[in-house]
């Protein structure tokens, strides 16, 4: 019976190192995968933002994901978002996107709700519908949540409006927001700053015209929609506060075709002057229900700034600078306004 031979040193010493050679190369494997699974690059340059809607689950947005292009590997992305627990942190909200960008880094982005604000600048609007069909567009409620809101007198007045003067609560201004915020908050942010703006001083001033806050807005819109010149605005103020506290009719040319909803008219003819309408201020004494545009921060100050003056009348002046010629008496006004008609004519300006 033969003797057999226990394996040499040698060869177990080389099993061994063998052996560990595979698991550093395993391990290594494993490290580089998970590393590339995590932290490498992920996201395309396909898509700016990536939006993700008020409500939407995991899989909204990783059919969003897919259908948009926005990682280069789904299944990578699906992985790490299964790991990291993404499905029960999924916020709404704008997203930047940066090529490059690793699974990890972009979930945790998303996961933390880590979204750029929209910046939000309005002036100059005229209706209500218009201003709601422009918000719409840079924030995620559509135009009709945003004008429910403003036809429903039950929330306005909650602040203090009503659906008819709702309008002066939105002051021109930027604005910083994020672009899932709601209606309701989007109201609110609006009504701060209206608050800030309204301070104790300027309060006063409105109460020394016997005005109300929203009737300064009012007044303001039509300042606004008749001086083309920032620096006129202080004395056309003037005219319509002398005329209000006469007991004249503003008679007020933008107001008419605000009535008339057509804003192409460039000359108001007598025919349109009979427009039944409370917007109308040939018709009726007084400011009318609401604002007939949104008036400009500059306009509201001209009102509480006003010029004394003892103006009653005024006319755009012939050369078609945009100011306006003033005057006291119906004679001069009447000297006034023959030459802009004139020139008018001379320009074929018939409407």
């Amino acid at each position: 019976m033969t003797e057999e031979k226990a394996p040499s040193k040698g060869i177990l010493k080389k099993f061994i190192i063998a052996l560990v050679l595979i698991t550093i190369v395993l391990l290594g494997f494993t490290a580089v995968n998970y590393y590339l699974k995590y932290f490498g690059p992920n996201v395309t340059d396909k898509q700016e933002y990536l939006y993700i809607h008020t409500g939407a689950t995991y899989g909204d947005v990783l059919k969003t994901i897919q259908e948009q292009d926005i990682v280069k590997d789904t299944v990578t992305f699906n992985w790490a978002a299964t790991n990291m627990n993404y499905a029960r942190r999924v916020k709404p909200g704008k997203y930047r996107l940066h090529k490059g960008m690793g699974n990890r880094k972009f979930i945790n982005m998303l996961a933390s709700g880590t979204q750029e604000p929209v910046k939000l600048e309005f002036h100059g609007l005229r209706q209500k519908e218009q201003f709601a069909g422009f918000v719409s567009k840079k924030i995620e409620p559509d135009s009709t949540a945003i004008i429910n809101l403003l036809d429903s007198a039950s929330y306005v007045a909650q602040y203090g409006f009503t659906t008819d003067n709702v309008y002066a609560m939105f002051m021109p201004n930027s604005y910083q927001l994020y672009w899932n915020t709601s209606p309701d908050k989007f109201f609110k942010r609006m009504y701060a700053n209206y608050e800030k703006f309204w301070t104790p001083e300027r309060k006063q001033q409105a109460a020394a015209l016997n005005l109300t806050l929203p009737q300064v807005s009012i007044l303001a819109s039509i300042v606004d929609a008749e001086a083309l010149h920032d620096d006129e605005m202080p004395a056309v103020a003037g005219l319509y506060l002398n005329r209000l506290k006469k007991g004249m009719t503003l008679d007020a040319d933008p107001t008419v075709i605000f009535a008339l909803n057509d804003f192409t008219i460039k000359r108001v003819l007598t025919k349109y002057l009979s427009y039944n309408s409370p917007y109308n201020t040939y018709l009726h004494k007084g400011l009318p229900p609401g604002p007939i545009m949104m008036p400009s921060v500059n306009a509201v100050k001209a009102v509480l700034n006003y010029q004394k003056n003892d103006y009653l009348y005024m006319c755009a002046k012939a050369d078609f600078s945009g100011y306006h010629a003033f005057a006291t008496n119906v004679a001069d006004h009447l000297v006034n306004a023959r030459k802009f008609h004139q020139a008018l004519n001379e320009r074929n300006i018939k409407r």
